[in-house]
């Protein structure tokens, strides 16, 4: 099947880190852009030299998909220094447009599951299709009564992308928790990210708190590849199998 490319318009964009942005486009030809939360698109560029190059990025938009899907398309972009997609992103301007095809993947919550809990475990950008996952999670809540715990990982706090947004949600939502885990450095005791559900350390040290099991729980890991492997091999020891431990892996491309 052929690959449907199409172009996006930059409408806004917003730092949310130091080195991450989050950029807000709308599809440019008219068409909505529908897709299941948890799947990404592609953008297509070109070297200096002309050699073609493409990045992934997951998709953060939150579509209510009960009404119609929409053209709006987010996603958060890490910026590397000398990276030729950052320079692309950087040096977009507002009402500038990129080529994109998708969205792809199938790191999506599946309609047959019938699971008690969902695990969320992701680091970096890596939460970008948690997310978009948002409002899928709240109508699962109502209509199953499940309960999810998302577990974040960051080195500091203004490293911790969507923070405000997931800590928002948990407060409306008592089946959602929100536990933030860092790496180097704790938010002070006065700061809005300071929270009885704030650890100290990487996530999959966090995870035995939680006690995964088999008979209950979905996990989904999403980010730093050395984080979705340790992650992946601590859930196998609380005995889950592995068609309920769903991978995605966030390699640094430049």
């Amino acid at each position: 099947m052929a690959i449907v490319h199409f172009p996006l318009k930059l409408t806004a964009r917003r730092m949310i880190a130091p080195s991450v942005a989050h950029l807000s486009f709308l599809r440019d030809d008219g068409q909505p852009l529908d897709y299941i939360p948890g799947q990404f698109i592609q953008v297509h560029f070109a070297y200096a030299d002309g050699t073609a190059a493409r990045r992934s990025y997951s998709l953060a938009t939150q579509h209510d998909h009960a009404l119609a899907p929409g053209e709006a398309v987010e996603i958060a972009v890490s910026y590397v220094p000398g990276g030729a997609a950052t320079a692309l992103f950087e040096g977009l301007p507002i009402g500038g447009s990129v080529d994109a095809s998708g969205p792809f993947g199938r790191f999506c919550l599946l309609p047959n599951d019938a699971n008690r809990r969902y695990l969320l475990i992701g680091t970096g950008t890596g939460v970008t299709p948690y997310r978009a996952m948002l409002p899928l999670l709240a109508s699962l809540i109502e209509a199953r009564g499940i309960e999810v715990v998302l577990l974040q990982g960051a080195r500091t706090p203004e490293e911790l992308l969507y923070g405000d947004e997931f800590r928002a949600f948990a407060n409306a939502q008592p089946r959602f928790r929100f536990v933030p885990c860092f790496s180097r450095e704790l938010p002070a005791a006065a700061s809005p990210h300071a929270h009885a559900d704030v650890r100290h350390g990487y996530v999959q040290a966090a995870l035995a708190e939680f006690a995964p099991n088999a008979g209950g729980d979905i996990a989904y890991l999403c980010g730093n590849p050395n984080m979705v492997d340790a992650s992946f091999e601590a859930l196998k020891e609380h005995g889950l199998p592995i068609p309920q431990i769903r991978r995605e892996k966030y390699v640094s491309n430049k």
